[in-house]
């Protein structure tokens, strides 16, 4: 069976690398994500990845502490998470790169997008690190930036504890109903908190695919990337 995709983006979260500690890295976690990671692009699947830094530091929940610093911090924790993932894959014997939007030389490779674009046609593996590398954008408006500048198929948005979108939060309304296909304009419309509205946004105008799905089972990336219907999919 081919993969459905070519070029794809993931979006893992910091709190998916802390497993069920919550905070810091769990190696045995991370190995599990590197083993379905290098699953796809044993498949041919170009393979790029967006790591958030919640694991460590979330900008936006310092009340007492300048924004932008609070941000910048928040950037740094997301190298940390692409230098524990580059690890676990290269243990696999999988090529991978950090690239970050802040520069940082002795640490990863700065994000030129023509470089980022000549290592997955190679078949590299890439972990866009750093955010943005500016404040007050989250690491969901990476994903949507990088997946518009690489020219990805799709972003895969996966989450933990939950498996798609509902239209209330599943954890406190036993019966929220889950959305199996969606637009980006029901997004924004019915305030759907998946992804924040700038990231949103930029999916929209750029037309790129979205599929909001559970990776509490660790097969689920790979599914996914073959082309089985999980979560939702926005369009």
């Amino acid at each position: 069976m081919e993969p459905r995709y070519k070029r794809i983006v993931l979006k893992l979260s910091g709190e998916a690398l802390a497993g069920e500690k919550g905070i810091g890295i769990d190696s045995n976690v991370v190995r599990m994500y590197a083993k379905q990671v290098k699953k796809i692009r044993d498949e041919g699947v170009e393979t790029s990845i967006v790591v958030g830094g919640g694991n460590f530091w979330r900008g936006r929940d310092s009340k007492d502490m300048d924004r932008a610093t609070s941000d910048y911090m928040g950037m740094l924790g997301t190298v940390m998470n692409a230098l524990a993932l580059q690890d676990a894959l290269e243990q696999m014997g999988v090529v991978t790169r950090v690239m970050t939007a802040i520069e940082m030389q002795k640490v990863a490779e700065p994000y030129i997008r023509r470089r980022a674009i000549r290592h997955l046609e190679k078949g590299r593996v890439i972990i866009f690190s750093g955010g943005t590398g500016n404040p007050y954008f989250s690491t969901d408006t990476t994903a949507a930036l990088r997946a518009a500048e690489i020219d990805a198929e799709v972003i895969l948005l996966a989450k933990k504890g939950v498996d798609g979108i509902y239209d209330a939060d599943p954890k406190l309304t036993p019966d929220a109903k889950k959305y199996e296909d969606l637009s980006y304009f029901e997004i924004l419309s019915k305030e759907l908190k998946i992804m924040d509205s700038t990231a949103t946004s930029l999916c929209m105008d750029n037309k790129i695919p979205l599929i909001v799905f559970g990776i509490d089972n660790e097969s689920n990336i790979y599914d996914v990337v073959m082309g089985k219907k999980l979560g939702t999919y926005v369009k």
